[in-house]
């Protein structure tokens, strides 16, 4: 059922230290998604490269795209182009797992496209404004090739539903998902609003 797609979220250690959580969740709130889990953890190395499961031709993609950052800012090149797609799992993984993150499942028509909409692109460069990362944050993939750490962009948010479901597998347990009836989905979802008068 469309109404009831889920996806999932991970408020990242740039978004907790900086304070950002209740403003980002109040987005999601707004739009009308409903949270069915909200949890603070530590994200788990192994499950991180679990999480962000790429192959060698990932590697080699990105890292030619890292190759050519450096050559344009006059750097060396001292690694293979797998080796720096490599390292771009290695940051991403120091970095998500140096503070708490805040890990979200919401429920809602088109979950996973809503909050992709909200979130807005993975860079926060050329993130649109009036998107959370658009908003809120200013790093770029050239300064973070340069300082050869993870771009800082608050959030990770789901691609596909397919994808959601496997990755609230891997972070969450059964128990951790809430089943629930939201008042303010009558007025979204019911076909012929019988339930809204007294």
């Amino acid at each position: 059922m469309k109404q009831k797609e889920r996806t999932f979220v991970i408020i990242k250690p740039d978004g907790v230290q900086r304070s950002l959580v209740g403003e980002i969740i109040s987005r999601f709130e707004r739009a009308g998604l409903k949270i069915t889990t909200l949890k603070l953890g530590y994200a788990e190395e192994a499950k991180c490269w679990e999480h962000y499961s790429k192959d060698d031709v990932w590697f080699e993609a990105k890292g030619q795209i890292t190759i050519k950052s450096r050559q344009d800012n006059n750097l060396p090149i001292t690694k293979s182009a797998i080796e720096y797609g490599k390292d771009i799992i290695r940051a991403l993984v120091n970095y998500m797992t140096c503070s708490p993150v805040v890990f979200m499942v919401l429920e809602g028509n088109s979950a996973v496209q809503i909050v992709k909409k909200l979130v807005g692109g993975t860079e926060p460069l050329t993130s649109e404004v009036g998107t959370i990362r658009g908003d809120y944050t200013l790093d770029s993939y050239e300064l973070s090739n340069v300082d050869e750490r993870a771009v800082r962009n608050l959030i990770h948010c789901s691609d596909k539903p397919e994808e959601a479901e496997r990755e609230i597998k891997l972070w969450l347990k059964e128990e951790d998902l809430l089943s629930y009836n939201l008042l303010s989905h009558q007025i979204l979802y019911d076909v012929n609003l019988d339930g809204i008068k007294e």
